[in-house]
């Protein structure tokens, strides 16, 4: 028995291009035969909905709305919901994993980082970083941005690419690094699940399970499109 989860999504509380409520994903990912769902929305320095000129704390706990809400509704439903969040420099974005609330209340610094600094940052506090759609193309990103030596690990599978020429350069990325892989769909509408994530052997009891099964190179299976029409 494999069990499926979704690493990469948006809600509307906290990414300004989400148009579903972390409830409503929750339920439609349950819905739809997952397991799990890590809410990744976009943090203050990509697409946030969070006001930027409020004070941090404040910021912190309107930017976490959309996980807690998913949290809630998962655990009356039984899908398991995990904490993350989408760190964008100049276009490019990084998935991080493994740090709570109450780290972001206390670390406002993270703002005013080099993207380098701030990955082993996460890592030195035991955090995990996934270089997200690292090829991704499109006319707001000016350029592509790669450092192989700051990240955990590469999404080499996204499923809300129209060009799947943009996969196949994160995996040739991956492999020349020698990088641990994942897939996640970016769905950001309860009513249009992209179909991706991916399959363990064993259950995600924790955000550490998930990060392991990264690092241990032991997903079962990568799914691009292809899990909601099974």
């Amino acid at each position: 028995m494999l069990y499926r989860y979704e690493p990469h999504m948006h809600t509307f509380e906290a990414s300004g291009c989400g148009r579903s409520t972390g409830a409503e994903m929750a339920e439609m990912h349950k819905a739809k035969g997952y397991d799990g769902i890590i809410v990744t929305d976009h943090f203050f320095n990509g697409n946030s909905a969070v006001p930027y000129d409020l004070p941090w704390e404040e910021k912190i706990d309107l930017f976490c709305k959309g996980y807690e809400n998913a949290k809630a509704r998962g655990d009356e439903i039984g899908l398991k919901v995990f904490f993350g969040w989408e760190f964008t420099y100049a276009g490019a974005d990084f998935l991080t994993y493994g740090l709570d609330k109450t780290w972001l209340k206390k670390h406002p610094e993270i703002m005013d980082m080099k993207i380098y600094d701030y990955c082993d940052f996460v890592a030195e506090c035991g955090g995990f970083i996934v270089h997200a759609h690292p090829f991704r193309q499109y006319n707001y990103i000016k350029k592509i941005t790669l450092i192989p030596d700051n990240v955990g690990a590469v999404e080499i599978i996204n499923s809300s690419h129209f060009d799947e020429k943009m996969n196949d350069r994160a995996k040739w990325y991956a492999e020349s690094f020698n990088l641990p892989v994942t897939a996640g769909s970016d769905s950001h509408d309860a009513k249009n699940l992209l179909g991706g994530g991916i399959s363990v052997e064993k259950p995600l009891e924790t955000i550490f399970d998930y990060i392991e099964a990264v690092k241990k190179r032991s997903i079962a299976k990568l799914h691009n499109k292809d899990f909601i029409n099974k």
